[in-house]
């Protein structure tokens, strides 16, 4: 059975597709079956994976689909039996996309720059997480290199009880360049510390759904 990761934020900007995208390339990377789905009405992954097309062996190899509404449900039903990852991109609003793609998952994994903005805009999730019963990380995104803003978030999510991955992302142009193109910072630049980045982030999912 899959293990299936919503990844889910209701501030937008917060990186989602991004993230969804690079962890999906990098646990397929490693040989695993993954799917990504695409349930955001703004469809940035649906772009994404059509330039990924004309990278052939070049990318890892990922199921993709985008269902909406009534779909996703269903989708996710046959993707749990034939793959080993299942990683959701979902939209920025508490709209029912949003909660079918999270009452589906055994992770919600909730991107957020360190800032308190996001951090007050995390609200949102965090409830939608806790009423239907779902394990939620958070991830610290596009993490300035310099700056105490990364520590105080860390602080205050542990204050509210969120369990906090110990990998972050990096604000690098690498993550926007390969997504450009298609591609997952692993697969465009491999030897850099982005990639780093994606490989202990996929470690830890690895780790939390205990393969």
């Amino acid at each position: 059975m899959a293990f299936v990761v919503a990844v889910a934020q209701q501030k937008g900007g917060a990186g989602k597709s991004t993230v969804a995208a690079n962890l999906a390339a990098a646990l397929a990377a490693a040989g695993g079956r993954v799917a990504l789905l695409d349930t955001d009405p703004q469809h940035s992954l649906v772009r994404w994976h059509e330039e990924r097309r004309k990278h052939g062996a070049r990318a890892a190899p990922l199921h993709f689909d985008a269902p909406a509404g009534w779909r996703v449900g269903g989708a996710l039903d046959r993707l749990r039996r034939e793959q080993e990852f299942v990683i959701l991109d979902t939209p920025p609003h508490a709209e029912t996309e949003a909660r079918v793609a999270i009452r589906g998952a055994d992770l919600v994994l909730m991107p957020l720059q360190p800032s308190p903005a996001d951090l007050w805009a995390s609200e949102a999730t965090l409830k939608l997480a806790a009423a239907e019963r779902r394990m939620l990380a958070a991830l610290l995104n596009r993490v300035p290199a310099q700056g105490r803003l990364k520590e105080q978030v860390a602080a205050q999510l542990a204050a509210l009880q969120v369990h906090l991955l110990g990998p972050s992302l990096g604000n690098r142009a690498g993550f926007a360049q390969a997504f450009q193109e298609g591609l997952a910072v692993t697969e465009a630049a491999p030897r850099t510390l982005a990639a780093a980045e994606v490989q202990a982030l996929a470690e830890a999912i690895r780790a939390l759904a205990g393969r």
